[in-house]
C-alpha cells in the first residue's frame, strides 16, 4: 500500500473505534509500555494527540516515565510552516496550549531546547510497517526533526493497530522507529 492509501484507510479505521474501545486500547498501551526498560532518560519530547482523529495519548506514557525517572523533563512541538520544521520547548508550570491550524496543541511559551539534547521522542503516526517505518500525516515534520537528533534517541510510537507488512513508497528523508507500543504487543526494530 502506498502512504496515501494507508492514510485514508487508518483515519477510517480510527473514526470507527468505539469510545469504550479507546479508552481500553489506551490502558493496553500503557501496559505494554511499562515493559519497555529505558534507563538513562533525561529529556523527553512528545506530543499532544489531536482530539478529533482519536490520536492514541502518550501523556499517561510520559506520567509512567515521570514516575521511573522523578528528575524528567519534557518537551513538546510548536510547528513553523514556513519551513515544516518545529521548535521543542521545554514544559514548565507556567506553559500554555494553544491549537494550531491543525488543530494540534502546542505550547506558546518556554525555553527552545535543542534536538541533540533530547533521549526519546514518543512519535505521532497513522500506521507502521513490519520493518519500524512510520506513516504520518504527510508534511514530514518528524522526518526533519530526527534527521536533526542524536544517532542514539529512541523512537518509539504508538499505534492503535498492529504493523502492516510494507509500505510500498518509502522515501530517502523517512526515519525508522526503534519500536511501536500497540495493545497488544511491542514491537522491536
Amino acid at each position: 500500500m502506498t502512504k496515501q492509501e494507508i492514510r485514508k484507510e487508518y483515519i477510517q479505521k480510527r473514526n470507527e473505534l468505539s469510545g469504550k474501545q479507546l479508552l481500553i486500547n489506551q490502558d493496553l498501551i500503557l501496559i505494554q509500555f511499562q515493559r519497555l526498560a529505558l534507563p538513562g532518560i533525561q529529556l523527553i519530547h512528545t506530543y499532544l494527540p489531536i482530539q478529533n482523529n482519536n490520536e492514541p495519548d502518550p501523556m499517561p506514557l510520559v506520567d509512567w516515565l515521570h514516575f521511573q525517572h522523578p528528575n524528567l523533563e519534557v518537551t513538546f512541538s510548536r510547528i513553523n510552516p514556513a519551513d515544516f520544521s518545529m521548535d521543542h520547548i521545554l514544559q514548565n508550570d507556567d506553559t500554555f496550549f494553544a491549537l494550531n491550524s491543525y488543530g494540534i496543541p502546542e505550547p506558546q511559551n518556554g525555553l527552545i531546547v535543542k534536538e541533540v539534547d533530547i533521549d526519546l521522542a514518543i512519535i505521532p503516526l497513522l500506521a507502521f510497517d513490519e520493518d519500524g517505518n512510520r506513516v504520518g500525516y504527510g508534511k514530514g515534520y518528524y522526518d526533519r526533526f530526527l534527521s536533526k537528533c542524536r544517532k542514539d534517541i529512541i523512537k518509539i510510537g504508538i499505534s492503535y493497530f498492529p504493523p502492516i507488512p510494507r509500505i510500498e513508497d518509502l522515501g530517502l528523508f523517512d526515519k525508522k522507529l526503534d519500536f511501536c507500543i500497540t495493545p497488544d504487543s511491542i514491537y522491536a526494530f
